[in-house]
């Protein structure tokens, strides 16, 4: 299988942005976090800061009626999700809302959910912007972390042999979405209403794997966190480590709900796996390491799941039935452009 060309995204990216990153630990715009420095004369570097910054928009990360506490978490558990994938330990955020109007009515259940998360994720507010708008409603955050100095997971790590783990399960938000716009699933899924609530609760309030972040650190050697969809991640994940992998597609982490659709026929593997939103972390952990990275994913209460190998190469990764037979994925991603 021929490699799959860049995201209208990445393109964007490198074309007009890339060349501004000049600093280093900028990695060239190709991971999901920068790292900042510390320097100067006699300066003892035990840590490096990490920075990552992700938006949510109206009508592209959230619906316009979405409960404001559910936007207000979801803003900052998508940076939170980084950060955990890099294996850094979060320490505080900058907050810039555009709204179109001060609707205390919808602010004061936003504040009160974010302080919430803030304090339960140690992440602490330092400050920001708020401005006004005619468009759709904006939250973009900007989160610092630490982690010891050169320590940071980067995607460019993963080496042929490596184990492919993911925490959580697959698949999960994009199908919330689908139901939450009263799409085919919420017909194939109404004798459930358990299962509709989890789904969509899924899309709508991300889990954001920050128990697991210095176990990261410490055993993998590559990480990203899965928000595009899982296919379309790897896929950078390789790219960006030089390498290739194999996927089993039975091995994929489904939640009980995700079972019951793919089962039924209401929805498709190829759907699963290009399903954005998921905010679980990929990562590639050799097997010398993966016993204690397991063990502690087990003491912090989060399963994690061996879907694949890394191989050797620079094909597509594959995604591999039962019977061995290549899944050909039409779509791996979502992408903004």
């Amino acid at each position: 299988m021929a490699s799959a060309r860049p995201s209208g995204e990445e393109t964007l990216i490198a074309r007009y942005f890339k060349p501004l990153a000049s600093d280093p630990g900028a990695f060239d715009l190709v991971d999901d976090a920068a790292i900042l420095k510390t320097v100067g004369e006699d300066v003892v570097v035990t840590t490096d800061v990490v920075v990552t910054t992700d938006a949510v928009v109206e009508g592209v990360h959230f619906l316009k009626d979405d409960p404001p506490d559910t936007i207000a978490r979801k803003a900052l558990r998508t940076n939170l999700s980084d950060l955990a994938a890099k294996g850094a330990a979060p320490v505080g955020f900058v907050l810039t809302l555009a709204l179109r109007d001060a609707d205390e009515a919808w602010l004061g259940p936003f504040a009160l959910a974010l302080g919430e998360d803030a304090k339960a994720f140690g992440c602490p507010l330092l400050g920001g912007d708020t401005v006004s708008t005619p468009g759709p409603l904006m939250i973009s955050i900007t989160a610092f972390g630490r982690v010891p100095a050169g320590k940071m997971v980067r995607r460019s790590g993963a080496k042929p042999g490596d184990r492919l783990v993911v925490t959580g399960t697959i698949g999960d938000a994009a199908l919330g979405l689908d139901i939450l716009k009263v799409g085919p699933l919420a017909t194939a899924l109404a004798d459930d209403a358990a299962g509709q609530e989890m789904l969509i609760a899924r899309y709508r309030v991300p889990q954001p794997r920050n128990a697991l972040a210095k176990a990261v650190c410490d055993h993998a050697s590559a990480a990203m966190d899965v928000s595009d969809g899982l296919a379309g991640d790897l896929a950078k994940l390789c790219a960006a480590s030089g390498v290739s992998a194999a996927i089993d597609l039975s091995s994929i982490p489904l939640s009980a709900a995700g079972r019951k659709l793919l089962a039924s026929g209401a929805v498709s593997i190829e759907t699963i796996v290009s399903g954005g939103d998921d905010y679980e972390i990929l990562c590639a952990i050799s097997d010398d390491c993966y016993e204690r990275f397991a063990h502690e994913a087990m003491q912090a209460g989060i399963a994690v799941t061996t879907i694949g190998t890394v191989i050797a190469g620079t094909a597509d990764p594959r995604f591999l039935d039962a019977q061995g037979r290549e899944l050909s994925l039409h779509r791996r991603s979502y992408s903004h452009f």
